[in-house]
């Protein structure tokens, strides 16, 4: 008799599947396979090629640090690598970069890295962002890979990787290097210290003065133009690499720590940082409801899904605002002669030159947004144009309480190894 049931789909979920495929590996005998890419690596007794082959990192930075962290992820054979850059190479770059070439002047520093990384392993995938990690990463990569690596020249962009992964529960490694001189750090949220905890009062000092009063951003500050040899990027970036392998394996790493090398007198310490319990970057996040938007939507249409409710939860009440991440910088208008223009951008996307008259050739006071009320007329724009990026979690508020929800449309434009394209 057949069963009313539907039958059981024979493979096993992924979770048991890597879990039997570890099972198998342990107790097979040990054979050297010179014919086998990973033949070597898996001679080390707790590697598992398995969880390489399946995991899934960011990388935010491909300059110096960034080309020999995905020289090595490659080498590996991690499975999945996204790496955002929004940079281009330039002639600078070819004395500290193994990646590029002369004839990539010009070209995007993800998309050059990254094929050049496929190169070395085409067995894997690379997914290059060209954009800012601030502006141009939805929260919902952070949230689906199983760690970051920071490869980064700038503590604005250090700042929010690390706020992103405390919300989400992504460890990620960060590095920083200086003439022959390098640090490196891992943070394991939630019980570890993160960044921000070790910043100073003059660290947030620095960080203001890329902002102008108005808080546009200064045209004159430079970031990155440290001076840096190419052999502390790759003794950096190697460690980095090593402390994610250790995390995808299951290993114990010093979270919270920073190790330290002075390339002139030799030496490494480490150092354990101090935990703020008040940290601002301690907000976590609960998990999403998925929606299936996505950011080309309207602000009004996320409003109607939260006001609908789901299965699990109810739907919110009252007057309904979409809590922006990114300050929206909506117009600057002249206060002496009324000129007005729209801009509708993330503020770290705007420049103190924009904001000024040419009329009065005085600068203008720009109206800034930290969020968009039901009924106003950015709630008829599309969550883009409101400065979501694609694939990203939003928080929309009602009279008492708030709602997660994950713009699942676009994660299969963001997720685009799933389709096999672009890194494979």
């Amino acid at each position: 008799m057949k069963s009313n049931e539907p039958a059981a789909d024979p493979s096993p979920p992924l979770a048991d599947r890597s879990a039997s495929s570890e099972a198998e590996a342990e107790s097979a005998p040990l054979r050297i396979d010179d014919d086998d890419r990973y033949g070597r690596l898996r001679l080390i007794s707790w590697w598992r090629q398995e969880r390489l082959a399946a995991a899934r990192i960011l990388v935010v930075g491909a300059g110096a640090l960034g080309n020999e962290v995905l020289k090595n992820l490659a080498l590996v054979g991690v499975g999945t690598t996204y790496v955002i850059d929004l940079d281009e190479v330039d002639t600078s770059n070819l004395s500290r970069s193994v990646l590029f070439r002369a004839g990539d002047s010009g070209a995007s520093k993800a998309d050059v890295a990254a094929r050049r990384a496929l190169e070395l392993n085409p067995e894997i995938a690379i997914i290059p962002i060209h954009g800012d990690v601030i502006t141009d990463v939805g929260l919902g990569l952070f949230a689906d890979v199983d760690l970051v690596i920071g490869c980064l020249d700038n503590r604005e962009a250090r700042l929010w990787v690390n706020r992103q992964c405390w919300k989400v529960g992504t460890p990620w490694v960060d590095a920083g290097i200086q003439e022959i001189q390098g640090v490196v750090k891992v943070f394991v949220p939630p019980d570890s210290a993160c960044y921000e905890c070790a910043m100073t009062e003059r660290d947030y000092q620095l960080l203001n003065l890329r902002y102008s009063c108005p808080l546009l951003k200064r045209d004159e500050i430079l970031a990155g133009k440290v001076p840096t040899a190419p052999t502390i990027a790759s003794m950096m970036a190697a460690l980095e690499v090593q402390e994610a392998l250790k995390i995808l394996h299951g290993m114990p790493v010093a979270a919270g720590s920073a190790l330290v090398f002075n390339g002139v007198a030799n030496q490494f310490y480490s150092t354990r940082l101090p935990r703020r319990e008040n940290c601002l970057s301690h907000e976590t996040y609960p998990e999403p409801a998925e929606v299936p938007l996505g950011h080309e939507d309207t602000v009004a249409e996320l409003f109607a899904v939260a006001r609908d409710g789901t299965e699990a939860e109810p739907g919110l009440e009252g007057p309904l605002s979409l809590a922006l991440e990114r300050e929206l910088v909506a117009a600057v208008e002249c206060p002496r002669c009324g000129w007005r223009v729209e801009v509708n951008r993330p503020r770290t996307k705007v420049r103190q030159s924009e904001a000024t008259c040419p009329n009065c050739r005085e600068a203008a006071r720009p109206e800034i947004l930290s969020g968009v009320e039901e009924g106003s007329p950015h709630a008829a724009g599309t969550l883009k144009g409101a400065g979501v990026p694609a694939y990203d979690i939003v928080r929309v508020d009602g009279a008492e309480e708030s709602r997660f929800f994950l713009l699942a449309g676009d994660r299969r434009a963001v997720l685009r190894d799933h389709d096999g394209e672009d890194g494979r």
